[in-house]
């Protein structure tokens, strides 16, 4: 036995040569406590609170505003958790994504918007103007809800490459519908006023620090959006983990892993992809609200299939299955192209070439690191803390 311990020493140390930095982070996490983690991930999220009121010189995007930036990171993490719980949780290839996401911007859009037939703003509408945005959430979240079970009540008996043909179809027709239904969406000229929350008004800022006008230091409207996707995307993460550990995160597990296997074991996969599929989609609709009260702006350009593949390309970066790993992911698909932004390199911008970066990207992520760059971690969910604590043991030592 010690023969062999001997002999897989020097392995095992070339194999921690070679450890990704990710796969060194992510066993540090995992040695830690439930409670260092919480204390750790406190002190992470107040961290990232406070970056855009204090910019790092090596991290600021000095031809666009930061703080706009961190807003649209919000944004975009918590489509790629939303995605995350599809693809890489219940294993389901979505690539038409952004048509929850464009449905909850237009569910806001049309309540709230003077250029919409469906307004319900004003002394006879149902919404009063300051919160108007706030009440319009949880029906963007509902109705994009109700959408993706009446998609997936056909498409979910589809598999692999079926599935991404018909949901990339349907992204598509929820962008063309938008395009072509003038009489209500207002066509290619989009939606405009859109609510959004007026809070912190003042004779500086009658509309209050959410408004498009707030462009006073560092603690712009994009700062106040920022924080608002901070929150969201810490109560998402709380929830979806839960969901992790519970029996529906196992089923999610056995599907992604062996759909025709679990449907033996007992587990019915048709109501468990369609809950993966429901959640994802309110996920969507939640960042399509938080969307539309930022720009104040909705239209159909915005919801193509580029965009679409854009936020696959988040999960796939930062690691199928690894909630935080696509949150990271999310965050260089954002930040990049604005730190290049008005950046030129034999008179190019690079800014303009974000497609093909993450075109290279991709394709040398498949060829040297598939699992992305926090692969999620395969672990027991259920008596995992008793299986751990067994194997650090004496007894468990031994039975090695």
């Amino acid at each position: 036995m010690s023969q062999q311990r001997a002999e897989g020493a020097p392995r095992s140390t070339a194999t921690q040569r070679l450890m990704a930095p990710g796969d060194a982070l992510r066993r540090w996490w995992d040695r830690l406590s439930r409670v260092q983690k919480w204390g750790f991930g406190v002190v992470a999220f107040g961290l990232l609170a406070l970056l855009p009121l204090f910019p790092p010189p090596l991290l600021n995007t000095p031809n666009v505003s930061f703080g706009g930036t961190l807003a649209q990171f919000g944004m975009i993490a918590i489509i790629a958790i939303g995605l995350n719980v599809v693809v890489g949780q219940a294993g389901l290839l979505d690539l038409g994504y952004v048509g929850f996401y464009a449905v909850g911007a237009y569910t806001v859009a049309l309540l709230t918007s003077p250029n919409s037939p469906w307004n319900k703003m004003g002394p006879t509408g149902w919404f009063n103007e300051d919160w108007a945005w706030l009440a319009c959430v949880p029906l963007a979240m509902s109705i994009t809800a109700i959408t993706g079970l009446i998609i997936g009540t056909p498409t979910l008996r589809l598999r692999g490459d079926y599935l991404a043909i018909v949901t990339l179809g349907f992204g598509e027709i929820i962008r063309l519908l938008a395009d072509n239904l003038a009489d209500i969406t207002n066509g290619p000229r989009g939606l405009n006023e859109v609510a959004f929350p007026h809070i912190g008004q003042s004779e500086r800022l009658p509309e209050g620090v959410f408004s498009s006008g707030n462009s006073a230091g560092n603690a712009n409207y994009g700062t106040w959006w920022f924080w608002v996707g901070i929150i969201l995307i810490i109560v998402i993460l709380l929830f979806v983990g839960n969901l992790e550990r519970s029996r529906v995160g196992r089923a999610w597990i056995a599907v992604r892993e062996d759909e025709d296997a679990a449907e033996v074991m007992g587990v019915n996969t048709f109501k468990f992809k369609m809950w993966a599929f429901v959640i994802g989609a309110a996920i969507g609709g939640l960042s399509g609200a938080l969307y539309a009260g930022q720009v104040q702006f909705v239209a159909p350009p915005t919801f193509n299939i580029i965009n679409s593949m854009l936020f696959l390309c988040a999960v796939v970066l930062g690691g199928q299955g690894n909630k935080l790993g696509v949150v990271v992911g999310a965050f260089v698909i954002v930040y990049l192209p604005n730190r290049l932004l008005g950046v030129e390199f034999l008179g190019i911008n690079l800014g303009d070439l974000k497609y093909l970066f993450f075109g290279l990207a991709l394709v040398m992520l498949m060829i040297f690191r598939p699992q992305g760059l926090f692969p999620a971690r395969a672990q027991l969910l259920a008596y995992g803390k008793a299986a751990r604590e067994y194997l650090r043991s004496p007894a468990g030592e031994s039975a090695k």
